[in-house]
């Protein structure tokens, strides 16, 4: 029997001083709030039977995903497919003055594709493609995926039918935050997940943070 459950966790917060869009860029581990914060979203699933442990290869899931390893005994097996979207404003400081340069008015044309990176089809389908691969590999129990803010909303917005372009202001996904679906066959013998919980943070972390990520 496949996992009961598939819990996307996002990562804890990020050491940015210079307040960067960060991507896919290399050496953006956690601060020392985010390794709090990994820490903390483990209690979510405290007493839950996770069998499996999956990661984004960017080192901030990494380090996000070690406490689950730890406390589950598991090995944190790496999916390239739950890494954080592409996008041609990396390294760049996202402020209105940004935006309004000229020279990076090509690549706001379609928001809804978005025009600066990846598609939003492409992140929901590699996503869910994760998410199916995970739930069947293991026998029973429970999966952990940790990934990033855009690729778990993404499923969120998909799994609930809704249009995958959005106000990036307007997500329900914060640091160290845990979704959880579930896979529900309906009477036709069709089958697709669910959404069923949403845990945040502490209160007093989430407070505390000063990079949230990036748009």
């Amino acid at each position: 029997m496949p996992a009961d459950l598939v819990h996307l966790v996002r990562h804890g917060e990020v050491h940015n001083p210079a307040h960067v869009l960060y991507g896919r860029l290399e050496g953006f581990g956690l601060s020392d709030l985010g390794h709090r914060m990994a820490a903390a979203a483990v209690a979510a699933l405290a007493g839950h039977p996770v069998t499996a442990l999956y990661a984004s290869p960017l080192q901030r899931a990494q380090e996000s995903a070690a406490p689950w390893a730890q406390a589950f005994g598991l090995e944190i097996r790496t999916d390239e497919r739950l890494i954080e979207p592409t996008n041609r404003f990396e390294g760049k400081r996202m402020t209105a003055r940004t935006l309004a340069d000229p020279r990076h008015w090509p690549l706001l044309v379609n928001p809804r594709r978005p025009s600066w990176g990846e598609a939003f089809t492409e992140v929901a389908a590699r996503m869910l493609a994760a998410m199916h691969d995970a739930r069947d590999a293991v026998d029973a129990g429970e999966v952990v995926m940790v990934s990033h803010q855009l690729p778990i909303w993404m499923v969120h917005r998909a799994v609930a039918g809704e249009p995958l372009h959005h106000d990036p202001r307007k997500r329900r996904c914060s640091l160290s935050s845990v979704t959880s679906f579930e896979w529900r066959t309906s009477a036709n013998g069709q089958g697709a997940f669910a959404e069923i919980a949403y845990q945040e943070t502490p209160p007093h972390l989430l407070a505390d943070a000063i990079d949230l990520g990036a748009v």
